[in-house]
Order: C-alpha cells, then structure tokens, then sequence
C-alpha cells in the first residue's frame, strides 16, 4: 500500500464502504457464485482499444498469465515501440539495481560526489547538494529541460553540463518539476558508477536476466544515453519488466522461460519504488514516486510508466495487473484526448473488471 498524505484516510474509508457496496449488490444480483467461476473477459477492452485511432499494441497480463495481446494498424509483437518519456521509469529501475550491488552508496549520495568540475565554485553550492533522489523525484529544483526549453537542451553541445547550469527555481527535495534533464543526469552518473555505458549497463542487468537484448537507444554528444527518453522495447518487454513490479523483482519468464524467478530488481527497491513522494502538477489526482507515476483508478492503486503520445505500463500490484499500452507518438490532431480515452480504457475494462473478480473469488472464498 502506498505511503499516504493525510487525504488519503477518507479516500480508504470511501473505497471500504464503495467495495462492501458491491459486494452486497453482486449477492443481490445473485451473481456471486457464477462471476467468481468465470473469466475476465478483455474482448470490451480490445473492442475499445481497437476504437482508438493512434492505439499500436495491448497487452494485459494478470497473476503472471498473459490474457490478452492485441497489435493495431500495423505494429507488430516483434517490432520495438519507442517509450518516450516511460524511459525515465526504467532508468529508475537501473539506479536501484545499482544500489543493490553496491555501485551507489544512497539515495543521499549528491551531484557534487559526480560532477565535482562542473559544480565547481560557491555559486553551485547548492546544486552540489541535490541528491540521486531529489532526481528521481523530479524535485531537483533546476529550471526544466522540458517542454518549451527541451529544444535548446537536446541542441546543446553538452546535456550534462546543460541540464547543470540550469538556473535554480526551487529548494531542492521540495516542489516536484518535471525535467527530463534530471533523469539525463541520472543516466551520467550510472555510466560513471558502472564504468561502461547506461545502454551495456542495462543489457547487463536488466535485459538479459529478462531474456532479451536492449534495442536503439540514442546518446548525447559525450556519448551518455538519453536519460528518460526514446529507449525502444517491445511491448512484450515493456511487459516484462513491468511484472517484475507485481513479482518482488522476480522475473516470470514473460520472455524465456529459463529466466522465470530469477532476481533482477530486489525487492526492497520495488516497494521504495511504488510509493508517493510528491504531488504531481501534471493533473490532480496525479503523484509521482521514484520514476513511476500514481493515480487511482477503479478505486485501486494503479503506478504507471508513461510516455508522449500514449507511451504506458500500468502496474496495480494489489490485483496483480500488469497493462502494457503502445501509441503513435507523432503530433496530429487525433492526439487530442488520447491519453484521457486510454485511462477511461484501463479503468473501465480492465482494472475495474479485475478488481470485481478478485472481489467477488475473495468473499466466495471466505464463505459470505
């Protein structure tokens, strides 16, 4: 269960009373025993993916089992998506498979441990003091590389030094700024900690205990990986890692079975992982934790990678849901409303079915 600001205790006392709601309807409608028997049933939900102009692929895998795998106008399963912006949910996963072999020391480790020569000087005293957290948290406190200043980030002559100079516009570790240049600096200092590249670092520790290889991934001009945008995975892969988020970091075989419950991500950086940290400013009802964002949708805790252009892997790891989702990324005027038709998708014919049958097995179960 994730860490709660105070508002969440009537949330929880809102969704007890709402689940207690439907059960006695269920047991009213006399559907108890026959809902809890049969499949979950996703044609509703490919029917509505396939509505959606701008959808590629949809996949929805539950207790481990890979129930539905859908391809649209011309995607295909072998065919690698760019993840934009889901990226940076990765690069999360890498920084804690760092620490746990010990090439980071802490969260608290800070930039001027990493980039003591461009940090150099008073002026920067307090930017040598942000933390590998306060980067994952998106609450550097940097001016953003993103959005309206993204262009003269990515045609700067260096990314690093770029994203570094940028000016200060909050405390650090305080107010949330979404800045893909964060996660940039997050791929720097695993290539300093790793001694190799982020792209060899990942195929090391991520992509080959899954059983696959990593695809293109482009780099700056010092050759650091883009930081928390355009990696390419399958949405298989996509799957993949996303299950190891439900699994304790264990890997379930989605792509070779000899890799099913081998340890890739350890545990303790899975639940760290999945917990709010700070408010989002990108909608209310949006958080944000270590490279996974937060929302509730069907009344459960869904955390959810996300890209540009409807880039998604939504993780609801009390119902043991994993959806991978795939998106033309290209601008048009058939993006507008995308990404709210894809979360009504996924709350409506896929989680909230999932969530009614676990609901209604458990109390079939218990003997109501």
């Amino acid at each position: 269960m994730a860490k709660r600001y105070l508002p969440y205790a009537l949330v929880e006392r809102c969704r007890a009373v709402l689940l207690h709601a439907l059960v006695v309807l269920a047991l009213n409608a006399s559907t108890l025993s026959l809902a809890a028997e049969t499949d979950i049933d996703f044609e509703p939900a490919h029917q509505a993916a396939s509505a959606l102009p701008r959808l590629h692929s949809l996949l929805i895998s539950h207790e481990g089992e890979l129930l539905l795998e859908r391809y649209y106008r011309g995607a295909r399963a072998d065919r690698p998506a760019n993840m934009k912006s889901a990226s940076k949910t990765v690069i999360s996963g890498l920084v804690g498979i760092a620490l746990d072999r010990g090439l980071l020391t802490g969260l608290d480790q800070t930039l001027g441990d990493f980039f003591p020569q461009e940090l150099a000087g008073d002026e920067n005293s307090v930017r040598r003091a942000i933390t590998i957290e306060d980067l994952l948290t998106m609450r550097a406190g940097l001016q953003s590389t993103s959005n309206r200043n993204y262009g003269n980030w990515v045609l700067s002559s260096n990314w690093v030094s770029h994203a570094l100079s940028r000016p200060l516009v909050a405390e650090p570790g305080t107010e949330m700024i979404y800045s893909t240049g964060s996660t940039h600096l997050l791929s720097a200092i695993l290539a300093k900690v790793s001694d190799t590249t982020t792209k060899q670092f990942a195929e090391q520790v991520l992509a080959r205990p899954l059983g696959f290889s990593m695809s293109y991934w482009p780099a700056d001009p010092q050759g650091i990986h883009f930081g928390g945008n355009d990696m390419e995975m399958t949405p298989r892969q996509m799957l993949a890692f996303g299950e190891l988020y439900i699994n304790a970091g264990r890997a379930n075989g989605r792509i070779n079975s000899v890799a099913a419950g081998r340890q890739v991500i350890s545990e303790h950086w899975v639940n760290e992982s999945l917990q709010i940290r700070t408010p989002s400013p990108r909608g209310e009802g949006r958080y944000y934790g270590y490279g996974w964002w937060y929302r509730e949708l069907a009344g459960h805790d869904v955390y959810f990678a996300w890209g540009y252009g409807g880039q998604f892997i939504f993780v609801a790891k009390d119902l043991n849901l994993v959806v991978a989702i795939t998106s033309d990324s290209l601008p048009g005027d058939s993006r507008r409303g995308h990404l709210d038709r894809i979360y009504d998708l996924v709350e409506r014919y896929i989680v909230g079915p999932v969530a009614v049958s676990a609901t209604l097995a458990a109390v079939s179960h218990s003997g109501f």
